[in-house]
Parts: C-alpha cells; sequence; structure tokens
C-alpha cells in the first residue's frame, strides 16, 4: 500500500465524489477508480458505496480513512523534520510540571536554557494533576510532563527520575510525638487534619492506601491543588499536609513549618517523565526533552549527590 493510494482515497471521501476529487488532483477519473478497486482489492474489503449522488465511504472505508489520515500526516512531518534537519529546531512544545513536587522549581531554569539553546521554539508550561493527564498527552496537547508516577496508563510512557520519601508538614505551633530521628509514625499521621490533593492525585492514593492497610482513619481537613492557598492554610494552623522533603523545601522556601518523615511505614513517590509511547515527537519536543532529563538529572546531583533512580 502506497500513501499516493491513501491521499486519493482520503480525497474521495472529503470530496464525496469520485468526480469531484479527480478535478481537485488533476487525475483521469478512471485512473482514480482504479486506484480504488486496487486498495479493496488489496485489503480484501469494499470500502465505497457509489451511488447517483456520489460516494460514500462502507464501515471498512471508515476504519482506513482514519488510519489514512494519521498516516498522511505522519508522512508530512517526516518531510518536514527531514527537510529542516540540520536546522536549529523550532515550533511549539508543551510540557506540564506537577505543582506539589521539586520539578515545579525547575520551570524557570527550563524557560531559560530552552530560551538559551534554541531561540526558535516557543513553550508552552502549564501546571497538571494526574487525573487529565493521559487524556492530554495521547492526544497530543502536551508533548511531555513531570509529574508523580501514577502507575502504568496505556498509551503513555513513565520515566522514574527520583523515588522520594513522604513527609508530615505542619505548622511550626504544632505538637508532635517523634522518634529520635524527627520522625513520625502513620498512626501519629493518622491524627491530624490533613489537607491533600484529590483522590486522583498519586500522594492521595498512596496515603489513603496506606492508612486503609493499617485499618487508619483519614481525617481530611480539605482538598486543595493550590500550592498558595496550601501556604496560608498551614500557615493558618488549620491542618497539616503530606508531601515529599524536595517539594515542601522548594514550596515553601522561606516558611519555617515542621517537616517530619512518616515511618511505620515510611511512604514512598516517585518524579517521573511522562510521554506518548505510540506518537514521534517533534524535533523541537526531541531536544527539549534532552534538556530536561539533563536539568532534573543535574537538579538531583546539587541535591542528593545521585542521578535519576
Amino acid at each position: 500500500m502506497d500513501t499516493r493510494k491513501l491521499e486519493y482515497f482520503v480525497k474521495i471521501v472529503d470530496s464525496g465524489s469520485i468526480t469531484k476529487a479527480a478535478a481537485a488532483l488533476h487525475v483521469a477519473q478512471p485512473a482514480l477508480s482504479q486506484q480504488v478497486s486496487a486498495l479493496e482489492k488489496e485489503l480484501k474489503q469494499r470500502l465505497l458505496i457509489r451511488s447517483k449522488q456520489g460516494v460514500e465511504p462502507t464501515a471498512a472505508g471508515n476504519s482506513l480513512y482514519r488510519h489514512a489520515q494519521t498516516i498522511l500526516r505522519l508522512v508530512e512531518e517526516a518531510r518536514q523534520d527531514v527537510a529542516t534537519s540540520g536546522a536549529a529546531p523550532s515550533g511549539r512544545v508543551s510540557i506540564a510540571i506537577a505543582p506539589y513536587s521539586m520539578a515545579s522549581s525547575l520551570a524557570p531554569k527550563i524557560v531559560r536554557e530552552v530560551k538559551r539553546r534554541y531561540p526558535d521554539i516557543l513553550l508552552h508550561l502549564t501546571e497538571i494533576f494526574g487525573g487529565v493527564l493521559s487524556e492530554a498527552i495521547k492526544n497530543g496537547k502536551l508533548d511531555m510532563a513531570l509529574i508523580y508516577e501514577p502507575g502504568e496508563i496505556r498509551g503513555v510512557r513513565f520515566t522514574t527520575m527520583i523515588v522520594e520519601d513522604l513527609y508530615l508538614v505542619a505548622n511550626p505551633a504544632v505538637e508532635l510525638e517523634t522518634d529520635p530521628s524527627g520522625a513520625v509514625t502513620l498512626e501519629t499521621v493518622s491524627g491530624f487534619e490533613l489537607f491533600l490533593p484529590e483522590s486522583n492525585h498519586t500522594i492521595r492514593q498512596v496515603v489513603d492506601g496506606a492508612l486503609q492497610d493499617r485499618g487508619l482513619p483519614l481525617r481530611l481537613a480539605g482538598e486543595v491543588e493550590s500550592v498558595p492557598s496550601l501556604g496560608r492554610l498551614l500557615r493558618a494552623n488549620l491542618g497539616a499536609t503530606i508531601l515529599p522533603r524536595s517539594a515542601a523545601d522548594t514550596l515553601f522556601p522561606d516558611q519555617h513549618f515542621q517537616v517530619h518523615r512518616i515511618v511505620e511505614p515510611a511512604l514512598q513517590c516517585k518524579i517521573a517523565l511522562c510521554t506518548a509511547d505510540h506518537e514521534p515527537m517533534s524535533e523541537a519536543a526531541s531536544a527539549v526533552l534532552i534538556l530536561v532529563r539533563e536539568m532534573v538529572k543535574n537538579q538531583l546531583l546539587d541535591r542528593y549527590g545521585t542521578g535519576p533512580a
């Protein structure tokens, strides 16, 4: 099956008429009909229903039409990429960063470095929570994301960058029972009113699962998905929250909140780089992806003296 046949078939379906498609393609009508017949013979399916009013695709024709559009788009992207290879990457690249994470501190650095290395790339940055991530990545609205890894999701690929312990973050006025290392048990944590993200967020799922496994209650003070609001609530001592240490240090650098590692059991989450597993990236997106990996690695080296997990 060659792309020319697919191009002809798409034009026929769009035109609703072999005659109109032949005129638009500057191809003789009998030759165009022969191309359709060749496709039908190759696929062993009837693709078009012909009538005096024109043509309509069959169920098999509709299926081929959808796949043909994707194939032709990818072929055109390949032509453009090859034509511009060797030139500086350009175009729009979209990246999402989890708000409640160390990764959020990378946003200014990513923007600055992309601008320095690739001035023709337009970077679109957004903060996003995991519940809508998979669809955004799969339908091409996002090229990549740095988020808490939620587990396997069909259509997307996660590359784990770091595994972090979770900590209780509370107002300095809160009285806490800690062990000699300064850690608090999950049972102690269960006695606090907690501000957590919605149930589709990975941190919330880790906390919910751990409490349920131990038969401990979740005292939910509220569901908060705004970093400024979370900081104000903690300062007002209306409850505590649970975050990785790196996220607490990044999000509240000027606060004097208590930050205690949770033990018995220790709770962990993963920060991962997420991309689609079925769509090839543009040259610009590939360049930004390499840069982001490099910057995450450098951030981890600076903070922990080690690279990605």
